[in-house]
């Protein structure tokens, strides 16, 4: 059974950094994008930032100059390097990874809250 495990969220005051971790197990083809989504109370999911296979990036405005994300394609992992955290950064994050033959496959989500 592919999975993907999602790890590092938790309680930052403003200003502050995080890193969130998305690892994928279980019997793998080809992982295409890999990506983070974020779901805030009341909102749409909505993209944060995705990578290809190749390493190229695209992050979505809200992100832009304050996130980073990387991805490790021996490992089947994609992180997230998040700085200078707003308050309204506070939202539920989702890892997702397209999988060769099985298509958009999501994580479970991990809290990010910030604290004003």
């Amino acid at each position: 059974q592919v999975q993907l495990v999602e790890s590092g969220g938790g309680l930052v005051q403003a200003g502050g950094s995080l890193r969130l971790s998305c690892a994928a197990s279980g019997t793998l083809f080809s992982i295409n994008t890999m990506g983070w989504y974020r779901q805030a109370p009341g909102k749409q999911r909505e993209l944060v930032a995705s990578i290809t296979r190749g390493g190229i990036a695209n992050y979505a405005g809200s992100a832009k100059g304050r996130s980073t994300i990387s991805r490790d394609n021996a490992k089947n992992t994609v992180n997230l390097q998040m700085n200078t955290l707003k308050p309204e950064d506070t939202a539920v994050y989702y890892c997702v990874a397209n999988i060769a033959t099985i298509g958009d496959l999501w994580g479970q989500g991990t809290q990010v809250t910030v604290s004003s």
